[in-house]
């Protein structure tokens, strides 16, 4: 018997998790009640929790609603979806490309075809817009890029199954989670430096006076008795946040970038919501594996 394929991500995004799930997932608790994950990007930690049963429900939510829009999609009409990339891969070309990144569908199966085309055969797997929110990344010249994966599609649909989606704020995201209940954190990251930042996932940037906010949300979850995780780069503004957490550092190679020379092996952080623990003097210790 064929074993049932696993959900994975469907989209290529900006800091994905796929890499670091060894390391996150023994940081959540192993039975959820309700799993919040207010900044879902490519959703790589719900996928993991959905495959191993680790909660009862969840609510995934971002600010970019067109990438909700790509899971309500798949959760509703995953057929529908399917033959939209269908349809694309056999049409393939760049003035293909450009003609599709032109248009503005309105239905929802097709807005998220749409965008899972775009994704896999644009530059380097960005998401960016412009100030119009309108999607701008140019053709990527891959030689056979993978459009349509039905089998894992069709997985994420499955797990999608019963998820609450949301479109709106962490914070208001946040106020639902109680005892019992776990909460993931993925924001936008700080930046390394002034020219690194990289927000432009959609048209509301993701600013300094954000994660001051989001460090006060995660301090009232710890207060509420709520476990959560947070990731982020490895940054003095970073620590200065979370400096009364537990934090570990962590190296990660990324992929994703405008600037090739900043692509490679970087340093993030994993702050989990508990008071900070004792380490022995000298390099900052893992989390556990």
């Amino acid at each position: 018997m064929r074993q049932r394929e696993l959900p994975r991500p469907v989209l290529k995004w900006a800091g994905g998790k796929t890499q670091l799930l060894e390391r996150i997932l023994p940081l959540l608790p192993e039975r959820i009640d309700t799993y919040f994950e207010p900044f879902v990007g490519g959703a790589a930690v719900f996928f993991a929790l959905a495959s191993r049963k680790r909660f009862r429900r969840a609510v995934l939510a971002d600010r970019n609603a067109e990438l909700v829009d790509v899971y309500r999609a798949l959760q509703q009409d995953v057929d529908g979806v399917i033959r939209w990339l269908v349809k694309y891969g056999e049409n393939h070309n760049e003035d293909a490309f450009y003609h599709v990144r032109a248009n503005r569908p309105t239905r929802l199966v097709h807005r998220a075809a749409r965008l899972i085309y775009l994704n896999k055969t644009g530059y380097n797997g960005l998401y960016r817009v412009n100030r119009a929110g309108e999607f701008n990344v140019p053709y990527g010249r891959y030689k056979r890029p993978r459009i349509l994966d039905e089998p894992n599609l069709r997985a994420a649909a499955a797990a999608l199954q019963g998820v609450e989606l949301v479109v709106d704020d962490f914070s208001a995201v946040s106020r639902q989670a109680r005892a019992g209940d776990a909460v993931y954190f993925d924001p936008p990251y700080l930046p390394l430096s002034r020219t690194s930042s990289f927000t432009a996932y959609d048209r509301h940037p993701f600013e300094l006076e954000d994660h001051q906010r989001l460090a006060a949300t995660f301090a009232d979850l710890a207060r509420r008795g709520v476990p959560t995780v947070l990731s982020n780069s490895a940054t003095p503004a970073t620590r200065a946040l979370y400096a009364a957490w537990t934090l570990w550092e962590v190296q990660v190679g990324r992929s994703i970038n405008s600037q090739t020379h900043l692509r490679g092996p970087v340093a993030e952080l994993l702050v989990v919501n508990r008071p900070r623990i004792a380490r022995p003097q000298g390099r900052q210790a893992s989390p556990p594996r």
